[in-house]
């Protein structure tokens, strides 16, 4: 079996969530929306998972929007609240001001894009700088932020380098200087490592997705705190309180709601088991790999997170050689157009293009052993040589 080291990617089902799902997978499939008892059956699952899911984000039951996944609760919370500012404005077209991070997740970049595509030009979306350690530049969003601002959004940790934003610190500047403002937090994955009521105080809308804390694929959450509106950007028979129409997915969002109530109870247990660990990853492969760098500063990132940078060598070619000895891990650049392009994230960051397309990200999580770590402190070292070698002049 390959040892797994891209929880930031996708984590295992955990057994409750699968034990959860099976019986609506099979005996129990009723339609949420029905009236007869096998339909009222689902819909108190659903009751049910929503009352856990609020109590674990720190919202009211009704504030709890289930969708597909957290690509679509990111869109909703940028689309969404655009569309309600145009509707209360009275205006034709979205409008209103984007306010977001330069590492965004492409969820909310390409969301702000679409908006200001739609309207012709009159949404304006303002991207603040980040600093080299993946934290947000206070002083230059502060610049960005006044009166005319519709939405913030600003992740609370970074999907590829694992960066904590200092939240407190972005609330106090948005109710401040844009207190009209509505603030979102992609905390997709933040849930894993970090309790989201207190880490995400002051959001007024936060997404999780629920295949990245041990849930399955294809379900997520926007959850709404106090009285913010958003418009539906999914229109049909008006479920969820008219804010996101489809039959509910009842297995999802059962599975969901045990996975969230799982890693609410280890949440603290698995952050001091695994941080040792991806401290001895990162410091040994520092250690014995010359031309490496860590991405970012370790003192303000999640516990899961490893990511370093390899002088020499390409992302996607480091990867092929790991999944070749059975080791599953991500990288922070993609392929795009057909060449190598560098993650927007570690640009951002003021890395090196050059040094940016060596890029590994190892993310560790509930699953991960010492063992793990030990098979890969034993191949990455000898996959970096290897590529180095290869790419080596050959003496004439």
């Amino acid at each position: 079996m390959a040892t797994y080291l891209d929880h930031a990617a996708t984590t295992p089902l955990r057994p409750e969530a699968a034990a959860a799902m099976l019986p609506w997978l099979t005996e129990r499939f009723g339609n949420p929306s029905g009236s007869h008892a096998v339909a009222r059956a689902a819909r108190a699952a659903i009751d049910d998972a929503r009352d856990i899911v609020a109590a674990a984000l720190g919202v009211d039951p009704g504030g709890v929007i289930f969708t597909g996944g957290g690509t679509e609760a990111d869109n909703l919370a940028i689309a969404g609240v655009l569309a309600r500012h145009a509707a209360q404005a009275g205006s034709a077209g979205p409008g209103g001001v984007v306010v977001c991070s330069a590492i965004e997740h492409h969820a909310v970049l390409h969301a702000a894009e679409a908006a200001t595509k739609a309207s012709g030009g009159t949404t304006e979306t303002r991207v603040v700088p980040v600093h080299p350690d993946g934290t947000v530049d206070l002083d230059r969003l502060a610049d960005a932020l006044d009166p005319t601002v519709t939405v913030v959004s600003i992740m609370l940790v970074n999907n590829e380098v694992g960066t904590i934003q200092p939240f407190a610190q972005i609330a106090r500047l948005v109710r401040r200087q844009a207190r009209n403002a509505v603030l979102h937090t992609d905390a997709v994955q933040a849930f894993p490592w970090l309790d989201v009521t207190e880490a995400a105080q002051g959001a007024d809308l936060i997404s999780v997705s629920a295949h990245k804390f041990g849930g399955p694929q294809g379900t997520g959450v926007l959850a709404v705190r106090g009285d913010v509106a958003v418009a539906p950007i999914i229109h049909g028979g008006g479920q969820e309180r008219d804010r996101r129409s489809g039959t509910h997915n009842v297995a999802g969002i059962v599975g969901l709601a045990a996975a969230m109530q799982a890693t609410t109870n280890d949440r603290d247990a698995t952050v001091a088991r695994v941080r040792p660990m991806r401290d001895r990853l990162a410091d040994e492969l520092l250690h014995v790999i010359p031309g490496s760098a860590e991405t970012g500063d370790r003192a303000v990132k999640i516990a899961g997170n490893c990511h370093l940078c390899f002088d020499g060598i390409e992302s996607e070619a480091l990867l092929v050689l790991l999944d070749d000895v059975g080791v599953c891990a991500s990288a922070g650049s993609a392929c795009a157009s057909g060449a190598m392009d560098p993650s927007h994230v570690l640009v951002a960051m003021g890395i090196d293009r050059r040094r940016a397309l060596g890029s590994l990200r190892l993310s560790l999580g509930h699953t991960t052993t010492d063992d793990d770590v030990e098979l890969a402190l034993k191949v990455v070292p000898d996959a970096v040589a290897r590529l180095r070698e290869s790419a080596a002049p050959v003496a004439q």
